[in-house]
């Protein structure tokens, strides 16, 4: 890494600048310690952030508490930050009883009311017309809130995609579209996924403005993304970011990254890993010391230890469970088959 000049004064609050950097540590580590559990077969699938940490903590520090998330795969991380406990953000992906969402959801895909974080369904960019509705219902009401509605460079081959972006620019909905563009959907290219000359601009063809900034540098993510939420809460409309980024590890612990791309290009982003990028001018300013990253860096380890500790004890989801949240009130049918089940022996065992 080029050595980096000596800057007289950050561009941002020394407790934010730090608090970003923590943060973007403690995902780091989360996503360590996760793959290896599911290599061990303790969860069963993962989808680790790492190379895109500043993306995703960067821009989701850029909201205010009010407003409200629509991730894809790689946004849980904003959860944390916006201050969602770790053990229940952690019981997700065991899909235990401690998960807030009943174990019903796939590992990865966490969402939570109290940080206004919504939950991901997998298809990919289906998220994007449902951030512009809920922007489209806090404009209406007269809400100040802004929506972020993140994506990668695969969703913008969606006819979601499109539908979203038009309407946002038609009707000037309160979103902020944040795409991080990490080289890969999967397996393809972004070379094979437009013929654009970068993903931001496809933002004219729908009436507002697109930005392309450097998704690996912390504090150009937080300043393309707090001017959009700017400009989108004072009633300028949408704004279409796209942070250039890249994917170091495979896509999810389902995926061999090795079948479809060249070691050395994963090599080359090494050198422009975010979390070094941003300690490197923390450093320059004279504001993080080798002592206080050693010191984080332990802290932060017995945390996510201690979490998964706790976190892996929890019992399974009651089997009732199944029939909650659907109706406000049981039809006389699942009354009966409830019953039924609470009838039988759980699987495995045998009454005596």
């Amino acid at each position: 890494m080029q050595p980096l000049h000596k800057l007289e004064t950050p561009p941002l609050p020394r407790e934010i600048l730090l608090r970003i950097y923590r943060e973007m540590v403690r995902l780091r580590t989360l996503d360590e310690r996760m793959m290896t559990l599911q290599r061990q077969g303790r969860v069963g699938f993962y989808g680790a952030c790492t190379g895109q940490e500043a993306a995703t903590l960067a821009s989701a520090i850029a909201l205010e508490k009010s407003d409200w998330i629509f991730p894809a795969l790689r946004e849980g991380g904003a959860m944390l930050l916006r201050g969602f406990p770790l053990v229940p953000y952690l019981c997700q992906i065991f899909g235990n009883a401690g998960d807030e969402t009943k174990g019903r959801q796939m590992p990865s895909h966490m969402a939570s009311k109290s940080v206004h974080q919504v939950s991901w369904s997998s298809c990919i960019g289906t998220q994007l017309p449902q951030a512009v509705g809920a922007a489209m219902a806090a404009k209406i009401k007269g809400d100040r809130t802004v929506v972020a509605a993140y994506l990668g460079d695969g969703a913008t081959s969606e006819g979601d995609f499109h539908v979203a972006l038009n309407f946002a620019g038609v009707f000037k909905a309160p979103v902020v579209f944040i795409c991080q563009n990490n080289h890969w959907a999967i397996s393809v290219p972004s070379s094979k996924q437009t013929a654009s000359e970068s993903i931001a601009i496809k933002a004219q063809a729908y009436g507002f403005g697109g930005v392309k900034v450097d998704g690996n540098d912390a504090v150009a993510v937080h300043a393309a993304v707090k001017q959009a939420v700017d400009k989108a809460r004072s009633g300028g409309g949408p704004t279409l970011v796209e942070c250039e980024t890249y994917r170091i590890g495979a896509h999810s612990s389902s995926d061999d990254p090795t079948r479809y791309r060249d070691e050395r290009e994963v090599e080359q982003w090494r050198k422009r890993d975010p979390l070094d990028l941003l300690r490197g001018r923390l450093q320059s300013w004279g504001i993080w010391s080798a002592r206080e990253e050693d010191e984080l860096r332990a802290k932060v380890l017995e945390e996510v230890n201690a979490a998964i500790a706790e976190a892996e004890k929890k019992p399974e989801p009651p089997r009732e469970s199944l029939f909650e949240d659907v109706y406000s009130v049981l039809p006389w049918s699942l009354r009966e088959q409830r019953e039924e089940l609470l009838a039988s022996p759980p699987a495995g065992k045998t009454s005596q």
